[in-house]
């Protein structure tokens, strides 16, 4: 198989081999160049829905630093986290996010560990009193499971669900009717699996809004100032798995009905500026530098615009193939960060996926609940993939059709 080769000289100083120069650059256009032992290289494009694509001006970075952080002389994965070096890694990813935000004062930012799946009993456990209810919006496979594990905690409402369509909808801007009792109201911003997504942000009034960002976070602007709490997980647009991203609303932190464990209750995790205990040290250096590299594209107003351009052209060469291909989401509700379709059968689904393998291409197969073919071309995917793409749908259309 090929493999990036790399070596270190005796200061832990990144090189690569093979002739190329010292901690040298990614390409623009953003494409994975992978070294193989022969010295060839090959050009992936990964489209999997998580964990997803790392831009390859970070990848490039983080490898030139590997083994010595800062020119620390130790990696950041050796480095303790109660040191000055670290405190510097975690305030400059907390203080990007911030600006990325634009969050004022009255909010507080978490790095906590569990993923997203976790907070859908964290949020309920700290928000939701159990004489108490709270309102969901289910929209798709993860909406639906969020409510679910929350009515343990809880008496659950879902006011809307799109389960008999087939989790092709989401409702229109103004159309949920939220309770005043609510303790809060719960939706999923972006829905992976189905390849829905919210193109608003949803208006609760007095109700906090929680919001499950995990898959479009960072990849437009939103009203932060509308929303209770957020979170999400860091593997589609932040960097790597093993660390999510809480966002909350400081008068919140008080309202946890129930004795929790330290490292499930909010407060705890602010006051002790998330390290309650070891944090993971490795994604938060990571995403500081997505944040980075996001900063320099505009922030969410200029990947926006970028993110808008890659949707159009894919669906756009989806709905003039004849019907070959089919899209899941109905047109009013068709997710940016999540595209899903299908061929006209199982066998044609199993050959696209292969071909688009040997095409230079990954992570095209549909989630195992529903099949078909999902491109995820979260912020980190440049035009160019999403132009190899199109080419070789177009093709195979050609060819199969």
């Amino acid at each position: 198989m090929p493999k990036l080769l790399f070596e270190f000289d005796s200061n832990r100083r990144f090189y690569r081999n093979k002739g190329l120069k010292a901690n040298q650059a990614a390409p623009e256009n953003g494409m994975r160049v992978i070294l193989s032992e022969s010295g060839m290289s090959e050009h992936i494009y990964n489209f999997s829905a998580g964990p997803a694509m790392i831009p390859a001006e970070v990848i490039a970075e983080a490898a030139a630093e590997l083994a010595s952080v800062r020119g620390s002389g130790l990696s950041v994965m050796e480095i303790s986290h109660r040191s000055a070096l670290f405190g510097e890694i975690l305030e400059d990813a907390l203080d990007r996010v911030r600006r990325l935000l634009n969050l004022p004062e009255s909010y507080e930012v978490l790095f906590l560990q569990g993923g997203a799946t976790l907070q859908f009993s964290m949020v309920p456990m700290n928000l939701l009193a159990p004489v108490d209810t709270a309102e969901y919006v289910v929209t798709g496979y993860w909406g639906k499971k969020a409510a679910k594990i929350a009515s343990r905690y809880g008496e659950i409402k879902t006011i809307y669900s799109a389960e008999d369509k087939g989790f092709t909808a989401v409702p229109a801007n103004g159309e949920l009717r939220v309770s005043p009792n609510a303790s809060y109201l719960h939706y999923t911003s972006n829905e992976t699996i189905d390849g829905v997504e919210f193109d608003y942000d949803v208006d609760a009034g007095l109700i906090p809004v929680v919001c499950d960002m995990s898959s479009n976070i960072l990849s437009r602007p939103i009203d932060i100032e509308k929303y209770g709490l957020i979170y999400a997980g860091a593997q589609k647009n932040l960097g790597p798995s093993g660390l999510v991203l809480v966002v909350i609303r400081k008068d919140l932190l008080d309202r946890s009905p129930r004795e929790l464990p330290d490292l499930l209750t909010y407060k705890v995790l602010a006051d002790n500026n998330s390290m309650a205990n070891t944090p993971n040290t490795w994604a938060i250096y990571m995403l500081g530098l997505v944040c980075k590299w996001l900063e320099a594209r505009g922030g969410p107003a200029g990947i926006d615009k970028l993110n808008e351009e890659k949707a159009r052209l894919l669906y756009e060469a989806i709905d003039k193939s004849d019907g070959f291909y089919a899209g899941h989401a109905e047109r009013t509700a068709r997710s940016r960060m999540n595209v899903t379709f299908k061929l006209p059968n199982a066998e044609l689904d199993a050959m696209f996926v292969k071909g688009s393998e040997e095409n230079g291409m990954n992570g095209l197969a549909g989630h195992r609940a529903v099949g078909g073919i999902r491109a995820s071309i979260y912020n980190a995917m440049p035009i160019s993939g999403v132009k190899h793409l199109v080419e070789f749908m177009a093709e195979f259309a050609r060819k199969n059709g």
